[in-house]
């Protein structure tokens, strides 16, 4: 069954944790939306790879969707910083549906206030900023809390996306 899934993206975004899943599940039938933060109709990776976004943040509502994707790299950072960002994925975990979040998206995942009593893996170097908001963190490729599934770098986006696919098929 077709979903639709939200990925976020603002600058300075890791290219393969905006494009691997967006092709991988556009691959396996599902509707991607490149959600942006408002800003601008087009952000740049961390080298520069142009992503053209279909909404902004403001337009999407999570009962529109069924996952979103969180990518790493710096834009994280910026996008913690749009409250409607953090709602929106505040929003999707409560109506449990798929929040997947790789690398530094952690702290999306902490200003959204959703780590608390969780179980999850991010890139080594927030470790400790999602131990202080309350996680239980893990070095794996991939961790599977319920509705949110979480990994640590590039690599691991087979595993990261292989556990998203499962998830949004039943």
């Amino acid at each position: 069954m077709k979903k639709k899934i939200a990925v976020l993206v603002e600058d300075l975004y890791q290219e393969l944790e905006v494009w691997y899943p967006a092709l991988r599940f556009r691959e396996a039938g599902h509707e991607v939306v490149l959600v942006g933060t408002g800003t601008k109709d087009e952000y740049k990776s961390k080298v520069g790879y142009p992503a053209k976004v279909d909404t902004s943040i403001g337009k999407a509502r999570a009962a529109r969707f069924d996952a979103v994707i969180i990518p790493g790299g710096y834009a994280p950072d910026i996008l913690r910083r749009f409250p409607l960002v953090n709602k929106f994925v505040r929003d999707m975990d409560r109506a449990g549906k798929v929040v997947g979040a790789i690398c530094h998206a952690g702290w999306v995942l902490i200003s959204a206030g959703i780590v608390k009593g969780r179980t999850c893996t991010s890139f080594s170097a927030i470790k400790d900023d999602m131990t202080a908001a309350g996680a239980k963190w893990l070095d794996r490729e991939v961790v599977v809390d319920g509705n949110l599934i979480t990994s640590r770098k590039p690599e691991d986006l087979p595993a990261f996306c292989r556990e998203i696919l499962k998830k949004l098929s039943g």
